[in-house]
């Protein structure tokens, strides 16, 4: 291909042979505020867009004969010029992709199935951890009724100060706004 080919049609210059080649960047609506739903969106569009491009430049090539040289080359430098403009949005946004989604992709299998294992090994982990803390709770128990039969006076002046220690935890909690779990009361806006 021509140099001065290149540099024409690469920025929506004349396409070589007097044509104008449309080069159209969606970056409309881009405002002073960085907004990552607005850049994900435009990445979106521009994935979309690219896609659209790759899809007319297979219908060229399939039926290629010399006439469709011309639409051939403006339509490989729009994809070329969309290509830099999704490279130029996608450093606006960040996203983190684990790379097991990139090997199943690679290995042809769904990325959902990648979720899908994410989600059963938490729940299995979570039952697991379920199964500790009310195994620690049973051995507590076991613990403090083994204690009482030994230690009746002991046993119930540590029941007392527990009891004590849990009411002043509570109420320094509701005077703090934070709920007994550890989180944070927010107030409903009017």
């Amino acid at each position: 291909m021509d140099a001065s080919l290149n540099a024409n049609a690469g920025i929506g210059g004349s396409g070589g042979n007097g044509m104008l080649v449309s080069q159209t960047n969606d970056t409309s609506g881009t405002t002073g505020v960085d907004d990552p739903k607005e850049d994900l969106n435009q990445v979106i569009n521009s994935i979309q867009k690219t896609l659209g491009l790759i899809h007319q430049l297979y219908l060229t090539v399939s039926s290629f004969n010399a006439g469709s040289q011309l639409p051939l080359l403006q339509r490989l430098n729009a994809l070329v010029m969309e290509l830099d403009n999704m490279a130029k949005l996608s450093d606006k946004c960040n996203i983190q992709v684990p790379m097991e989604v990139f090997n199943l992709i690679d290995d042809g299998k769904n990325p959902d199935e990648f979720t899908r294992d994410v989600i059963n090994s938490c729940i299995a982990k979570n039952q697991i951890t379920k199964g500790k803390t009310d195994t620690f709770k049973s051995l507590r128990k076991h613990l403090l009724d083994e204690l009482e039969q030994a230690f009746p006076d002991e046993v119930e002046s540590y029941r007392e100060i527990r009891a004590a220690s849990a009411a002043e935890t509570k109420r320094l909690a509701q005077a703090q706004s934070i709920l007994p779990n550890g989180d944070v009361k927010v107030k409903p806006e009017l």
